[in-house]
């Protein structure tokens, strides 16, 4: 009796356990559909910011790193022996061609054109009073009061004088020219770089420390470089007609000058695949120095009525770059696009959107495929450009809530 009243309870145990575990499980399935519901019901919709695709003219840039280059740099040296004297510049100054730079003695290069010019006076006079006993010599050879000989060796004579000043004349050239070398003057006009000499040094003629540096600042050089696969576009660019090229802050933050591409060099770089290419600018206001680095941005072609949306509104997925495009009901649904380089911060779309479709430009991160947004109520703006509102919103893009 005991084995089975024990059995009894502990089946109608079992049986009440089972009971609870069905109750429980129930429960919580009853519980969690009303929840998860409510819980999509209470999921606000996200505020981004959206731009129209739309059609406009990209100007296509290609852009590389390059050096500021002087457009012309001399070491000014000394080309005769001597003290330096005085040094006529500031470091820093600008100069122009022809200023003086430096002074070095002239007494010893005077001295030796002076000396040349009294060499020449002497020889001028032997010779004109050989010509006069040439003409002497001449009249009385007919009358025999004079030989052949005579005559023939005063003439000779004559003659010898007579190279001889031209000679004297090559000496007084020289000595002037190193005169003047003593006169340092600048070759270009620029500006000065730190000295090299004090005055009160000796300097010679084969020192090739030099004295100063000038560069030529205005106009300016830059040197940059490129893939070679970008070289038969620039060269077609170039074939064309005048290439415009920007020079833009490392940090890409300012525009420093615009200019003019010059040339690109005669042969590609086989170490890195590039190929140097040089621009010149007017640096008018001296914006771009000399060994600075700089990102150069070469406009090689202009996409004429291109569809574009803001380089902001890209995204890059494992499949390649796509976008979130804003349906009719506000969600937003995944577009794989086929895109082109651009520019002017927009991206040319060569497949996967249409002229008027919204594109989301921030907070992209929030969102997936089915995701809710919302946007203010400004008129929408395209990427190439803002359409006419009243109520001033940005051009490119519509602020978020």
């Amino acid at each position: 009796m005991t084995l089975l009243s024990n059995y009894g309870r502990g089946r109608a145990w079992a049986m009440i356990a089972i009971l609870a575990g069905i109750l429980l499980i129930v429960g919580r399935a009853m519980w969690h559909k009303p929840a998860s519901a409510a819980t999509r019901r209470s999921v606000p919709a996200v505020a981004v910011d959206t731009a129209q695709a739309s059609r406009t003219d990209v100007p296509i840039y290609l852009q590389g790193l390059g050096t500021v280059q002087a457009f012309y740099t001399v070491t000014v040296t000394a080309r005769v022996d001597g003290e330096l004297q005085r040094v006529a510049f500031t470091e820093g100054q600008t100069v122009h061609k022809g200023d003086l730079l430096a002074q070095i003695d002239p007494r010893p290069n005077q001295a030796a054109f002076d000396q040349a010019v009294a060499t020449k006076v002497k020889d001028e006079a032997q010779l004109g009073n050989a010509k006069r006993d040439f003409e002497r010599y001449a009249k009385l050879q007919p009358q025999d009061l004079a030989s052949k000989q005579t005559v023939d060796t005063q003439r000779a004579l004559v003659d010898q004088l007579a190279a001889q000043l031209k000679v004297d004349q090559a000496i007084i050239d020289n000595a002037r020219t190193q005169l003047e070398y003593t006169r340092i003057a600048s070759p270009i006009t620029g500006r000065t770089g730190i000295r090299l000499v004090d005055p009160g040094n000796i300097v010679h003629g084969a020192n090739s420390t030099g004295i100063v540096v000038v560069t030529q600042v205005q106009p300016i050089s830059v040197v940059f470089t490129l893939p070679e696969e970008e070289l038969g576009a620039v060269a077609q660019a170039l074939a064309a007609g005048r290439v415009r090229v920007t020079t833009i802050s490392r940090d890409g933050g300012a525009t420093l000058d615009e200019g003019t591409l010059i040339l690109i060099d005669n042969q590609i770089d086989q170490a890195t695949g590039s190929v140097r290419l040089k621009a010149t600018f007017d640096n008018a206001h001296n914006s771009l120095w000399p060994g600075q680095y700089v990102d150069a941005r070469v406009l090689v072609r202009t996409e004429r009525n291109a569809l574009t949306i803001p380089n902001a509104a890209v995204q890059l997925g494992p499949n390649g770059p796509f976008t979130y495009v804003v349906k009719a009901d506000s969600s937003v649904e995944v577009r794989p696009l086929r895109v082109a380089e651009g520019g002017g911060g927009l991206t040319l779309i060569r497949e996967g959107l249409a002229p008027g479709e919204r594109v989301v430009t921030s907070n992209q991160y929030r969102l997936q495929a089915g995701v809710h947004v919302r946007t203010t109520a400004f008129p929408e703006t395209s990427a190439g450009g803002p359409t006419p509102a009243a109520s001033g919103a940005p051009a490119g893009a519509t602020k978020a809530l």
